[in-house]
């Protein structure tokens, strides 16, 4: 399988949303990243609900890859609109009822996927690997845009690729988090399937949207 991107909207040109999504879509990226963030389960505030709706209108060809950063994430998939093609990663230190999160986004036909943030050990996915699509490992403490990898991150994607191989299911591996031009390569022979690009690569100020998308691409192929 080849990389795949999943661009961040949150580091976009927020005056012109629509537009980005539009040369995304036209570019050929397989997914946009929308991080929900309720201000208690990490210290921001992002997208809101009706944003991230809003996004469903617009897409032809790309896919919703859904990171919700709050606790109690199920009481916001009727305000998304959650279904069928989207992916919506919840984190598991933010779930009371894990299972019963993930069975309700299957239910309505989306993949459920769990994240993880950096001092979460990749062990908690055991119980669950049978009833996800994919798991998104954070390489930075989640909350905001530009914060540096976290040490020992490349290590920890390495390993929890092994746990999915080993466990015979076929799931994708997402990363988050600081997926620079000098790592996103590293993160690649580490096992990642998925790439949320930010600050540190697709939207670096002065570099045309086409551009960053084909070397990106490359890099990750």
């Amino acid at each position: 399988m080849r990389g795949m991107l999943s661009p961040s909207l949150m580091c976009a040109d927020v005056l012109n949303l629509q537009s980005e999504l539009t040369a995304l879509d036209d570019l050929g990226v397989n997914y946009i990243h929308l991080d929900f963030m309720d201000n208690h389960f990490v210290p921001n505030l992002t997208l809101s609900t009706e944003m991230i709706k809003a996004t469903k209108s617009v897409l032809r060809h790309m896919k919703r890859d859904i990171h919700i950063l709050a606790y109690h994430p199920e009481r916001y998939f009727d305000g998304m609109d959650i279904g069928q093609g989207d992916i919506v990663s919840v984190h598991y230190e933010a779930c009371d009822n894990l299972g019963e999160v993930l069975d309700e986004i299957r239910r309505r036909g989306a993949s459920p996927s769990i994240a993880i943030s950096p001092d979460t050990k990749p062990e908690v996915l055991l119980d669950w690997l049978d009833r996800i699509d994919m798991v998104l490992v954070m390489t930075v403490y989640p909350g905001f845009a530009g914060r540096p990898i976290v040490e020992g991150s490349l290590e920890k994607l390495a390993a929890v690729r092994r746990l999915i191989d080993d466990s015979g299911y076929k799931l994708l591996l997402e990363v988050d988090g600081h997926v620079s031009w000098e790592l996103c390569a590293q993160m690649r022979a580490c096992g990642a399937d998925l790439f949320v690009a930010g600050s540190s690569s697709l939207y670096q100020k002065g570099l045309a949207l086409e551009e960053a998308v084909a070397r990106m691409t490359e890099l990750v192929k």
